[in-house]
């Protein structure tokens, strides 16, 4: 038995499982046995055309799916990329959602982002913080977005009795991260700058902002994890935080990946560039109460990263 007293063969949708959520809730699911896992590239499958997922969901029938598709990126490509990325995350997730519900889908969770909630919510983040004030401006768009995708689930389950259920998880790091330093996020932008110094003997790494600001990590394997038990054991309308209770400074992220790479050299902040929301820490009381806790501690995961991708950042 496994997912919602599922069998394993149960037919399963992971939309967007070719990013770093989507690949690491395959695995969950394989690790579990589940044999009937559907996937589409984009190339098969573009989830921000109607007909296309439509057609789709008619054709394959899944019984449950995971929406992990979704445009991402960090604080500059959000706030460079406004239009495709609110565009783009409305299409995926209206199509995708509508498309569960007509096809008569079982069970379904949309996975969202710690950004949905208020700038300057109170810590940690509760969940009944959403709509109380404005949004981070350099990621409105996104988190906008997001807000849409838990609302299109609330109304649904609301107006249809669809089984719609949301995980908003904190920052994420882990295998499949992307590390492109024009759209990566902040984790794995500092481990390639700090590894690119290490390597070609540089003095010192320039750092965006101040250092000052707190943010609050997950490893995306406790991500798929947290997922798969919200799918096998909650049925609630209240979209759930994901995280790991615990938050640290940039800076102290920064000298820890310098410990962790090996680097001895200044990290030379910029103060004149943005340091985005002061401090971003999920309350994570509701999925502790349903049984779910990170495993996998902060170094002990970077560690882990770094030695799979080393070879690779230049």
């Amino acid at each position: 038995m496994g997912t919602s007293g599922a069998e394993l063969s149960t037919k399963i949708f992971v939309a967007g499982h070719r990013g770093m959520v989507g690949s690491a809730i395959v695995r969950n699911l394989q690790s579990k046995g589940f044999t009937n896992i559907v996937t589409r590239i984009r190339a098969e499958l573009d989830l921000t055309d109607q007909h296309a997922v439509q057609d789709f969901f008619k054709r394959e029938k899944p019984q449950q799916v995971y929406l992990a598709a979704a445009k991402v990126g960090g604080i500059n490509a959000n706030n460079l990329f406004r239009a495709q990325f609110l565009y783009e995350n409305l299409m995926i997730e209206a199509n995708v959602i509508h498309a569960a519900w007509s096809n008569q889908v079982n069970k379904l969770l949309f996975l969202g982002s710690s950004c949905i909630y208020p700038k300057m919510a109170t810590q940690p983040l509760v969940e009944d913080s959403l709509l109380t004030g404005p949004l981070e401006p350099t990621n409105e768009p996104y988190a906008v977005a997001k807000i849409a995708g838990i609302k299109l689930c609330e109304t649904y389950r609301h107006q249809y009795g669809a089984n719609f259920i949301c995980a908003m998880p904190t920052n994420l790091y882990g295998p499949g991260d992307n590390y492109d330093l024009k759209t990566s996020h902040v984790l794995p932008a500092l481990l390639r700058k700090i590894h690119f110094a290490k390597i070609h003997g540089h003095p010192s790494v320039p750092m965006w902002g101040t250092g000052l600001p707190k943010r609050e990590f997950l490893h995306v394997d406790d991500l798929a994890e947290a997922c798969v038990h919200l799918m096998d054991t909650y049925n609630g309308e209240k979209w759930v935080n994901v995280g790991t209770g615990e938050d640290l400074s940039i800076k102290s992220l920064a000298e820890m990946i310098c410990d962790i790479v090996g680097y001895s050299g200044e990290l030379d902040w910029d103060a004149s560039m943005p340091d985005g929301t002061p401090r971003k820490l999920m309350n994570i009381e509701r999925i502790k109460a349903l049984g779910w806790k990170a495993r996998i501690g902060l170094r002990e995961g970077i560690e882990g990263v770094y030695a799979e991708v080393k070879e690779s950042l230049t």
